[in-house]
């Protein structure tokens, strides 16, 4: 029996080719735009393209940032992608300081050229990952070698207070927290849905653990 997966529609993701993707990897998808529905299924993602500002006000506007902790909360899987990992921490400083979920202690921060002063904002690229010894980064990267490459968008880098979260760091000038992983919580700063076969297969890892 397929696993159901729900896609949050906030109106500020990539909801057609993330729910394409994990169609192609064995769950019976839906994408759901209130509250009340997270409820009736296995596990939630929560992707995004945008700005920390208005997506987190529209989350609380709906209360759906309310039942996404509720979710996790119960030992549910949940899955984040780029600003749906972001909206995760305590608070970002994108154009301002506005408070996140705070499911992660941390920060959301911009880019800063440090080393190399020609340092091009958004980093937008295939970039590799370097795997940590999280024991959870073993089953979201399962079959998936060390400095793979992934596709990534965005002008801002997450800072978890616990570094035992991280999954994988990549460098673009410094070394970035690009995924982390706990027992319900896998969440990326990539695109998985936009990286191809490895992407894949980190989305067919998801569903396995939903199942």
């Amino acid at each position: 029996m397929k696993p159901k997966i729900a896609v949050i529609d906030y109106g500020m993701g990539n909801l057609r080719s993330v729910s394409k993707a994990l169609e192609l990897c064995g769950a019976d998808v839906e994408v759901i735009t209130e509250a009340k529905q997270i409820k009736n299924y296995n596990a939630i993602v929560l992707p995004g393209v945008g700005s920390f500002a208005p997506a987190i006000k529209i989350l609380k506007e709906k209360k759906l940032d309310i039942a996404i902790k509720e979710h996790i909360k119960s030992g549910k899987m949940f899955l984040g992608i780029c600003l749906g990992f972001q909206l995760l921490f305590t608070k970002s400083y994108e154009e301002g300081e506005y408070k996140g979920l705070d499911i992660i202690k941390g920060t959301v921060k911009k880019f800063k050229p440090k080393r190399n002063k020609k340092l091009i904002i958004p980093h937008m690229c295939w970039n590799k990952i370097n795997k940590s010894k999280n024991p959870y980064a073993k089953q979201m990267y399962k079959n998936i070698k060390n400095k793979t490459y992934f596709y990534f968008v965005h002008s801002y880098y997450c800072v978890p207070r616990d570094k035992k979260l991280i999954a994988t760091v990549t460098n673009y000038d410094i070394d970035f927290c690009s995924s982390i992983a706990t027992k319900n919580i896998w969440a990326s700063q990539f695109h998985p849905e936009k990286s191809s076969t490895n992407g894949l297969e980190i989305l067919k890892n998801f569903v396995k653990k939903v199942k």
